[in-house]
């Protein structure tokens, strides 16, 4: 008996559609299609909208001047070029694993279990991170409470959000994701008005905020890197679309129009305001490295700008928070199906993975005490560590593509139904624009300690993960596996 044959007798599939490699979840159970195309879609939209783009854009702006909206549309096409890439596999492969699995199809699994348990950390800490800044938030509106008491309350709402159903998850996700798109698209309307001299009370500032106090570059390139460094980072978290795909009605359908009107969200979102921001006042405003958002209202005379992005900014950290949760789970949990992590953590309940649920919140309360602890030291390691993860997850997309989109022209091309760009040389170009960004974090020395320190947890997780499928090909040879499989372990297959 082959061992595909003895795998199929025993019904040991793991639930995320992947065949056995060693120790499985041991629960047949599959994750629910509770997502609604609604759901996705406004997920889709609003999940390119987070915090880092409403304050930590601040800081880009301020080193970057004008040219921060170069920075955004270098930094904008490409991610582009990544979700295309991501979104064409998923479409052919959908997975609550996205590129872990895909990573795993193409590269082995020892490039699965590297990219996914990154993956997993970071969206771990960035919890943390959103929690401790709802928390601050909350703390200006009621200054007698302590921080702990809202972090605690949030980290115990989204993970009992999570725990119930997918579909919980995505009401809390559509409803969030409205406001934000509602507030964006509403600033947007407000500054190109403005901007047109059609708003009551403003005249039009013309070019003087884009030419004047020191031109387009007022810092130079140098200012320029800097900016583009803060942009890149302030994407992060678009992959998690691709991951609630596979829980939807109509995976396919909903990644490829995911993926398809990825350009057009992230030119109007991030460069357009972008855009309206540095044309409305000038760069170097004391103000807008504290929030340019807000800046931009109160130099347009909108009553209660502060609390109105106090708001807006707490929605999206509120968001981030459910969203990265939701990830977090979904990816230890296909990572646990293809035994790459504990087993114990692999059960279905209710269609809901429920343990890993309950570990990625652990782990990012975790995270906050750390930060409560140890902010100068252990916490900030931590904060190094992933620095830089999204760079790697970004890698393995590239070269997983690489591989998967010739073997589904060969074997199965009624599956690209989302095909990249000028395949394969705007593949390549995101690999040479990856590099290069990360040749930019070597010039600086805190963007420096955040590659190394990424750099290492992934070499870690690299020889982990490689010494473990040398041990699981050297199991299969031992029970009477053939010499392809030793060589090639079973691919993850998709899920109908």
């Amino acid at each position: 008996m082959s061992p595909s044959q003895a795998r199929s007798r025993n019904g040991s599939t793991g639930p995320d559609g992947v065949p056995p490699q060693g120790n499985r979840a041991g629960d047949s159970s599959a994750l629910t299609h509770g997502l609604k195309q609604r759901h996705l879609s406004m997920i889709a939209l609003g999940g390119v909208i987070g915090a880092g783009l409403f304050v930590g854009s601040g800081a880009g702006i301020a080193a970057a001047g004008p040219s921060i909206v170069l920075a955004f549309a270098a930094s904008g096409l490409l991610v582009m070029l990544v979700m295309r890439m991501l979104g064409e596999m998923s479409a052919a492969h959908p997975s609550s694993g996205s590129f872990s699995v895909h990573a795993e199809r193409a590269l082995g699994p020892w490039a699965g279990f590297t990219a996914g348990w990154i993956f997993w950390m970071l969206l771990c800490v960035a919890v943390a991170v959103e929690a401790i800044g709802a928390a601050d938030i909350m703390q200006t509106w009621f200054p007698d409470t302590a921080s702990w008491m809202w972090v605690a309350l949030f980290m115990a709402v989204f993970c009992a959000t999570n725990l119930a159903s997918v579909r919980n998850f995505g009401e809390y996700e559509f409803w969030f994701a409205a406001l934000k798109v509602f507030a964006i698209v509403s600033f947007l309307v407000l500054g190109v008005l403005a901007i047109a001299g059609l708003l009551p009370g403003s005249d039009s500032p013309g070019s003087t905020n884009l030419t004047g106090q020191g031109g387009f570059f007022p810092n130079g390139t140098d200012g320029l890197i800097v900016g583009l460094l803060a942009s890149i980072f302030a994407y992060g978290g678009l992959e998690t679309v691709t991951i609630a795909a596979a829980e939807s009605e109509d995976p396919v359908r909903g990644v490829a129009k995911a993926v398809r009107t990825a350009m057009w969200r992230i030119a109007v979102f991030y460069v357009g305001s972008m855009l309206v921001i540095v044309s409305l006042i000038p760069w170097d405003d004391a103000s807008v490295l504290e929030g340019p958002y807000a800046a931009v209202l109160d130099h347009l005379d909108i009553p209660a700008a502060g609390e109105i992005m106090k708001v807006v900014v707490l929605i999206a950290l509120l968001s981030a928070m459910n969203a990265n949760i939701y990830g977090a789970s979904r990816m230890s949990y296909s990572l646990v199906a293809r035994g790459e992590g504990p087993a114990f953590l692999g059960r279905i309940s209710g269609g809901v993975p429920r343990r890993t649920v309950v570990a990625s919140s652990t782990f990012g309360f975790f995270a906050v005490l750390l930060s409560y602890w140890w902010p100068e030291t252990v916490f900030t390691w931590l904060l190094n560590m992933v620095g830089a993860a999204v760079l790697v997850v970004w890698g393995f997309i590239a070269f997983s593509q690489l591989r998967t989109r010739r073997r589904l022209e060969r074997e199965s091309p009624e599956k690209l139904v989302v095909r990249m760009w000028a395949f394969p040389v705007l593949t390549w170009v995101a690999i040479v624009g990856m590099a290069g960004v990360l040749l930019l974090m070597l010039r600086d020395g805190e963007t420096r300690v955040q590659l190394f320190c990424t750099a290492g947890l992934t070499v870690a997780l690299a020889v982990t993960g490689w010494v473990r499928q040398r041990r699981a090909a050297r199991v299969r040879t031992v029970g009477g596996g053939d010499a392809q499989a030793v060589e090639e372990p079973p691919a993850p297959q998709e899920r109908d």
